[in-house]
């Protein structure tokens, strides 16, 4: 009997396989539920569409965790920027070739234009939260973490459509201008 985190694994996995074997817009849902040796029911019970399926992102919490956790006298822009920093430093280097290729499923698929625009709300949620946790007000919060966000959604989407530069380099860069640097 598999876990609930496991099905979740199971069916990333299978998708990613078949998006890159036959494309995202040619994949139906319960090809990738067959691969994953589930029902079509449940790969929806696990994520809520076929884009979600691909751009979940396991690392709000610790992103808002670290935003969270930078001094309270920082502004609001550069404690989103210098949290995600902190917390792409804990990312397994390992889990950057899955990002690329799941990215550059992204950047290639005409029916994903803007999908990380429209996935991004719960981290730009939770960052919010984060700084608004810290004293921001819910403007200034809102304003600051969309707009790192954007900035972010940009640069990875660059970067997934090269062949260069790996991960760390791509996201210091970008991290490095939404800074003010």
């Amino acid at each position: 009997m598999r876990t609930r985190a496991d099905t979740r694994e199971a069916l990333q996995r299978a998708a990613l396989d078949l998006f890159l074997a036959r494309g995202y817009d040619a994949t139906p849902t319960a090809a990738v539920a067959r691969a994953a040796g589930v029902s079509e029911m449940t790969l929806f019970r696990h994520f809520s569409s076929k884009e979600t399926l691909l751009l979940h992102d396991p690392y709000d919490p610790q992103i808002a965790q670290e935003v969270a956790g930078r001094p309270v006298d920082e502004r609001p822009m550069r404690a989103v920027v210098e949290g995600i920093r902190s917390a792409w430093r804990a990312v397994d280097p390992g889990d950057a070739a899955q990002l690329r290729a799941r990215l550059r499923i992204v950047a290639e698929a005409t029916t994903l234009r803007g999908a990380l625009e429209r996935n991004s709300e719960a981290t730009v949620a939770a960052l919010t939260d984060a700084l608004i946790t810290r004293g921001a007000t819910a403007s200034a919060a809102r304003v600051a973490a969309t707009a790192v966000i954007a900035g972010l959604s940009t640069a990875l989407l660059d970067w997934a459509r090269s062949d260069r530069d790996d991960l760390g380099a791509a996201l210091g860069r970008a991290l490095d201008t939404l800074g003010g640097g």
